[in-house]
């Protein structure tokens, strides 16, 4: 591996760290900032694959590691998100409900 790919490769995994914390900020466009250059940076060292050595290939699997975890986290901030506006949309009714049995006395 190129010293060039190793650089890209180290990047790639600080990237991924930054990246896991903007996506426990819900921060999206630092996350599509941040995944746009990851991913440029990972595809310039694509040809280089079979190349790789251990060492490497522990950077790549820290970098998948990171990766699962910032999914896991957006996928939590979506269903508390969808929680809220579920239940928001329960009190609209409540109190749509309740408006109309108040005008009818």
């Amino acid at each position: 591996m190129t010293s060039r790919a190793r650089e890209a490769l180290e990047r790639v995994l600080v990237l991924s760290q930054q990246l896991l914390a903007a996506a426990d900020q819900s921060n999206l466009q630092e996350l599509a900032d941040l995944d746009a250059e990851r991913m440029r940076l990972l595809q310039s060292i694509r040809l280089e694959r079979d190349n790789l050595s251990a060492d490497h290939r522990l950077v790549l699997k820290q970098v998948s590691e990171l990766n699962d975890r910032a999914i896991g986290l957006m996928e939590h901030h979506r269903r508390s998100k969808e929680r809220d506006l579920d239940m928001a949309a329960v009190g609209r009714r409540a109190v749509a409900a309740y408006s109309t049995t108040r005008l009818q006395r």
